[in-house]
């Protein structure tokens, strides 16, 4: 564990010198200079997707290997190009800059009304059903295998809202400025476009959109005009989402990629592509009702977890290793003494 804490540190060191690098830069370089920008910024960017195969636990790799090989690569891809959250006129202050890249964030546009993107489910909630779903899991042996993966579902999205809120929070102390929340009740979906665009782990989307949905649908509009453009679009988005998943899970677990979790986004890719079409060449007045078409949405996307996004995630030890980092974490806080995690048992297992 202690190895794992130093190399952290030395992983983040790495990602804030890097970030300095790439402000300093960009502000040095006159702004005609787009290939040398290019040429400057790029190689981080592909740093980034290296930095954390140096970790390998839950918390702090598959977390590292999320917000920096993924989300901050993909914001610097378009930094160099002189767009994206990082790119302003007048540039950034570094000060919030480097909180912008590090954390998967988005400022809230000052001239707009408050997003009114707010759980309905608050904080002592979250924590108190994530602690009653751990004690479920003393209970596995007796429970049906569908039941505690529905369990892992309710579980990951109420870790990964209590993450990222965690994440706004710190980023909004550096900053002080508003963050737009991350999840907007992803539950009450009411089509795969709905959960995916407007509801599930919005800042996804929103670096995908200008990094991969913009390039290939103007790619696109040139070979099959603009009405299907978005198809090709979306199927690139998706299966770019889904080799980014791979990666994350590969970086915590060591396991080779089954392409299960490809699978996973390439089917929602397919499946959201033909709502569009559906949408696009039925009548509205056919169009089923929110009361049909959400629980059918949610209930589409909780059984093709179980088929294909959890089997990766539990071949890779996520369940232990989540477990037994938790472990060892509480033993810190109350022997102040560091603990491999691999010495503990956990009991919920």
């Amino acid at each position: 564990m202690e190895g794992e804490i130093k190399n952290f540190i030395l992983v983040w060191t790495t990602v804030v010198a890097s970030l300095c690098y790439c402000h300093t830069v960009a502000k040095a370089l006159p702004s005609t200079s787009a290939a040398l920008r290019r040429l400057a910024i790029l190689p981080i960017a592909c740093l980034f997707w290296l930095l954390p195969l140096h970790l390998t636990s839950i918390h702090l790799g598959a977390v590292t290997s999320f917000f920096i090989a993924w989300l901050a690569s993909f914001k610097l891809i378009l930094f160099a190009s002189a767009a994206g959250p990082l790119h302003s006129t007048p540039p950034l202050p570094l000060s919030r800059f480097i909180p912008l890249a590090c954390f998967p964030i988005k400022t809230q546009n000052p001239n707009t009304k408050p997003s009114p993107q707010q759980s309905r489910i608050n904080l002592p909630t979250k924590i108190a059903t994530v602690a009653l779903l751990i004690r479920v899991y003393t209970y596995k042996d007796h429970l049906h295998p569908k039941l505690i993966w529905l369990c892992y579902c309710i579980h990951i999205y109420f870790m990964l809202e209590m993450l990222l809120s965690l994440a706004g929070a710190v980023a909004r102390a550096f900053t002080e400025i508003e963050i737009e929340p991350q999840f907007n009740e992803p539950y009450l979906a009411t089509s795969l476009q709905d959960f995916w665009g407007r509801r599930w782990n919005l800042m996804v989307p929103k670096i995908l959109h200008p990094t991969v949905y913009l390039p290939v649908r103007r790619a696109a509009a040139r070979l099959t005009g603009r009405r299907w453009a978005a198809i090709p679009a979306v199927l690139s988005t998706f299966l770019v989402s889904g080799v980014m998943h791979e990666l994350v899970v590969y970086n915590f677990g060591r396991v080779a990629p089954t392409g299960e979790m490809l699978g996973f986004f390439v089917l929602h890719g397919v499946s959201l592509s033909a709502e569009i079409v559906v949408k696009r060449v039925m009548p509205e007045r056919f169009w089923v009702g929110g009361g049909v078409s959400g629980p059918v949405t949610v209930a589409y996307v909780i059984w093709s977890s179980f088929w294909l996004f959890f089997p990766p995630f539990l071949r890779a030890g996520a369940d232990l290793k989540g477990c037994t980092e938790s472990l060892a974490f509480v033993e810190f806080l109350k022997t102040r003494r560091l603990i491999s995690p691999a010495d503990l048992t956990c009991p919920f297992l």
